[in-house]
C-alpha cells in the first residue's frame, strides 16, 4: 500500500502544481490591465487547466486516504 500512498501524494503534488500555474496566469491577466470581456476571456481560458488541476489533487488525496485505510 506504499506504493498508492506515494502514487497519490505524487498526483495530489501535480494538481497543486496546476493551481498555482492558473492562479499565476489569472494574476499577470489582472495585472495586465485587461479590459473587462478580454479579462474574462483569459479566465475562461485557464478554467479548464483549475478543474483539470482539482481533479487531480482530489483523485491524488482519495488514493493517499484509501492507501492508509488498506495499509
Amino acid at each position: 500500500m506504499d506504493g498508492l500512498i506515494w502514487s497519490g501524494a505524487a498526483i495530489s503534488c501535480l494538481g497543486l502544481l496546476g493551481l498555482v500555474t492558473s492562479i499565476i496566469k489569472v494574476n499577470r491577466a489582472r495585472k495586465a490591465g485587461l479590459s473587462d470581456e478580454e479579462l474574462r476571456a483569459a479566465v475562461q481560458k485557464v478554467l479548464p487547466l483549475n478543474l483539470g488541476s482539482l481533479f487531480l489533487s482530489v483523485i491524488g488525496l482519495m488514493m493517499v486516504i484509501v492507501g492508509i485505510f488498506l495499509g
